[in-house]
């Protein structure tokens, strides 16, 4: 319930804490004279809450995503990535989408033995799962809670085809775990890259590696015989759209086999928390980026209905997919990694009390 209540914290992606979209009221800040006109505001920290879930695969039918089982082991991400389309996912917590969700973060301890059992059960039918769809499961947290390789681990164990999504190096860590599923077709890894510019990366999504990390992650990834690619997500037109070309080449030198995009979204708060964003950052290029956005999205900030939602519509969207697929064509990028193998799964034993009969 608190709005504005920060500006400008150093290290983060949002301004300030917006309203939350299920209150009917609101909290603004004060200042009441005490604390004079100089005083500067504690830093803000992150805490984590630990949580006991009770399930751990999503399902979704979806009919424009590539996959219908994904897995996140976090709520919430420290990266702080401005334009995440899972910052409104936050309010259903009864916490901000703005500095909340990337400052009070929520662990799931127990999403390693919940999917031993879940891939137990007699009526499991193995299919590819997608690691880190709505949060990135390798956001600094992971360091010390390592949820995300207790996970591997399992899948691992039971031979479980699975996908990676991220921006971090961390993924560097689990090689050890990936390259052996290479070798069996059981996973493939792409890192989310938006731009090429420190600068602007520090501003936009100032907890994540950094880009020039983040492509020799693709090429330690490549390396070591995982099938990598490369997301070019998100599209911003008139911010980083110009940078496709050189993004796609730089990670097809990387080693990257594969490539994507998704087009801005912006729903529910992630509007307001963007567009304040480009009043701090880029006043300038403000109002004709919000204009071209409108242009790709029917007239509205955001698009929802699917098949339009990741790539926009108009003459200006027609032109981002010409350019795109003419860079991957140039670099020999595919637009989608080959099937992974779902033949080997072996359902792993689950924990608990009782005994396995032979």
């Amino acid at each position: 319930m608190v709005t504005r209540e920060r500006h400008g914290v150093k290290g983060r992606g949002a301004q300030a804490n917006t309203p939350i979209r299920f209150f009917t009221e609101t909290r603004a800040a004060f200042d009441d004279g005490w604390t004079g006109d100089d005083a500067v505001p504690p830093p803000l920290r992150t805490s984590v809450t630990e949580e006991q879930a009770r399930s751990i695969i999503s399902y979704n039918q979806s009919p424009d995503l590539p996959f219908e089982r994904s897995i996140n082991p976090y709520r919430g991400c420290e990266h702080g990535c401005i334009y995440c389309y899972a910052r409104p996912t936050h309010a259903y917590l009864d916490l901000s989408p703005g500095l909340d969700f990337e400052s009070r973060l929520f662990a799931k301890p127990n999403a390693a033995a919940l999917l031993r059992n879940e891939l137990a059960k007699p009526g499991y039918v193995c299919r590819q799962i997608a690691l880190g769809t709505n949060t990135d499961p390798y956001q600094p947290i992971e360091r010390s809670f390592g949820i995300t390789r207790r996970i591997i681990e399992v899948l691992w164990e039971s031979r479980h085809p699975l996908s990676i999504v991220t921006k971090s190096s961390l993924v560097e860590r689990d090689l050890d775990l990936l390259a052996p599923m290479a070798r069996e077709n059981l996973v493939e890894a792409y890192v989310s890259i938006t731009t090429l510019d420190r600068a602007l990366a520090r501003r936009m999504e100032p907890r994540a590696s950094a880009p020039q990390r983040r492509l020799e992650t693709v090429k330690r990834l490549s390396a070591a015989g995982i099938p990598a690619g490369v997301l070019f997500a998100p599209v911003i037109p008139a911010l980083n759209d110009a940078e496709m070309e050189s993004i796609l080449e730089a990670a097809a030198n990387a080693g990257a086999r594969y490539a994507g995009y998704v087009l801005l979204r912006l729903p529910h708060e992630v509007k307001s928390l963007f567009e304040e964003w480009l009043q701090v950052h880029e006043p300038l290029k403000a109002a004709r980026i919000m204009n071209r956005v409108r242009d790709m999205r029917g007239g509205q900030e955001n698009d929802p209905q699917f098949g339009t939602r990741m790539r926009g519509t108009g003459i200006f969207a027609e032109v981002l997919r010409n350019r795109f697929n003419l860079a991957c064509k140039r670099h020999g990028l595919t637009r989608s990694a080959r099937a992974l193998d779902t033949s080997k799964f072996k359902p792993p034993r689950a924990l608990g009390p009782q005994l396995t009969l032979f």
